[in-house]
């Protein structure tokens, strides 16, 4: 099977095929920041990370472009609502979205840009509209794209523009189905957030600012363009009509994810519910804990969160992750590189990164890998081991990865090591002079501390709870 991926715009699952042999141009529709992200953000990143390394896998040269929305209304209220410059909060929520992203094992993009670094790129497209009549500026020093100029405006999300609700505030546009491509400067905005357009001093409108940037890095033409399903209206409706008006082939996939719903009900920052990775490893959830949660739903259906789902993808990960230490002390680490991918993982990926799926294949080969470490079969555990580590890194979540070691995590483990090793010792000592009582009675105090000893023909090993 070769990849699948469901596309929006057909409404089907598609074989995938880039323009280019050898080469995929991918898009991403990042965050605006006017705030620190939460995890419910950081879920588009982590599925699109899993789509960009699966393309690698199979060998494409991919060029993955995320975009920072850097300039936007509700940046400039939090400036005056803080007393702060506008572009110090864009500013400092952008690190913090790079650090969560970095602690989350998110690869960086090949490029990241600024809405505010391609002020010109956004001039020239919006000139172009213009042009050909698909936008028209105002007195006020507005530019309007004119919906009824475009006879394909719906085709993305299925919506007709004669069905579509009026605004009450039109503005001074023609028609109250428009959206604003270049916004006047008004009275009172700080006048740091206005440059010099043909049209008279103002900033872009968020639509424009997207196919502006994708058309920079990506051509007039690329193979994806993705975002959360809650952007397939009135955002990327907006923005194929803008660049097709224009001209440009665009995009040859559309691929939304689901959201992230705390009780049924989307996380958004004004219902307070957000919940930061930070906040969450106070609460004892590690960031490899919240990774592998977020890949335990296809990334098209919604996520519910709850503490107790949480906690359940963390009992799931640290499975997999015990497995793998186990078969590196047994083995040796070095012994568990180089593992190949099950077909039912391969499958799985290639069927619209169905992600569960190719979790539970992770989950059957560690379980034959831990029997066959109990049994002795070194062969067999090698084989285990290596693949389940070759599948966890697939997803970014490979235990022995040195980006998941955590310092202090490593001295604990080694006095504990050593603590465990020296009440072996005991143990042995006492069954060799059969005293079975004080044998029985050290494995239950390592039981009662959450090590559980299991004896195999090897010596006995040793596992946390």
């Amino acid at each position: 099977m070769s990849l699948r991926l469901y596309d929006t715009g057909t409404r089907s699952v598609r074989d995938f095929q880039p323009r280019k042999p050898g080469e995929v141009g991918v898009y991403l529709c990042g965050l605006t920041v006017q705030g620190p992200p939460h995890i419910g953000h950081l879920r588009g990143g982590v599925a699109y990370d899993m789509l960009i390394r699966w393309l690698r896998r199979t060998g494409y040269n991919v060029t993955y472009v995320r975009n920072v929305t850097d300039i936007d209304d509700k940046i400039l209220v939090r400036g005056e609502e803080q007393g702060r410059p506008w572009w110090s909060i864009a500013y400092e929520n952008e690190r913090k979205l790079s650090r969560d992203y970095a602690a989350l094992n998110v690869e960086p993009p090949t490029y990241e840009p600024r809405a505010t670094g391609h002020i010109t790129e956004i001039i020239d497209l919006i000139s172009e509209l213009v042009e050909r009549g698909h936008a028209y500026a105002t007195e006020s020093g507005n530019v309007w794209f004119s919906v009824s100029s475009w006879a394909d405006y719906g085709e993305l999300s299925n919506r007709r523009p004669e069905d579509m609700l009026s605004s009450p505030d039109t503005g001074d546009k023609r028609d109250s189905r428009d959206f604003g491509l270049w916004k006047a400067h008004k009275p009172g905005e700080p006048e740091d957030a206005a440059w010099t357009s043909p049209w008279g001093r103002g900033r872009p409108g968020w639509h424009i600012e997207c196919s502006a940037m994708a058309r920079r890095y990506l051509g007039d033409g690329f193979d994806i363009h993705g975002g959360a399903t809650d952007l397939m209206f009135p955002h990327h409706e907006n923005e194929l009509a803008q660049s097709r008006g224009a001209g440009l082939d665009f995009t040859n996939f559309w691929i939304h994810g689901g959201l992230l719903n705390l009780s049924g009900t989307k996380m958004s920052k004004s219902l307070g519910n957000t919940l930061s990775v930070a906040s969450l490893g106070e609460k004892g959830f590690r960031p490899a804990d919240i990774r592998y949660y977020l890949t335990t739903g296809h990334y098209r259906s919604p996520l519910e969160f709850s503490e107790d789902l949480l906690a359940e993808a963390k009992t799931g990960w640290e499975r997999l992750s015990n497995f793998v230490h186990r078969a590196a002390e047994s083995l040796g680490a070095e012994a568990t590189i180089g593992g190949g991918l099950s077909p039912d993982f391969v499958n799985a990926m290639d069927d619209d990164l169905n992600t569960p799926a190719a979790i539970a294949a992770i989950h059957d080969m560690a379980r034959e890998g831990n029997t066959a470490l109990d049994s002795g079969n070194d062969t067999a555990a090698t084989s285990s081991a290596g693949g389940v580590r070759a599948m966890l890194d697939q997803l970014g979540l490979d235990p022995l990865d040195p980006h998941w070691e955590d310092p202090g995590d490593a001295k604990l483990h080694g006095a504990v090591d050593a603590l465990v090793k020296l009440a072996l010792e005991q143990r042995a000592e006492a069954r060799a002079r059969k005293d079975y009582a004080a044998a029985d009675r050290i494995r239950d105090e390592l039981a009662h501390a959450g090590i559980t000893v299991k004896d195999t023909p090897r010596g006995p090993v040793w596992t946390v709870d």
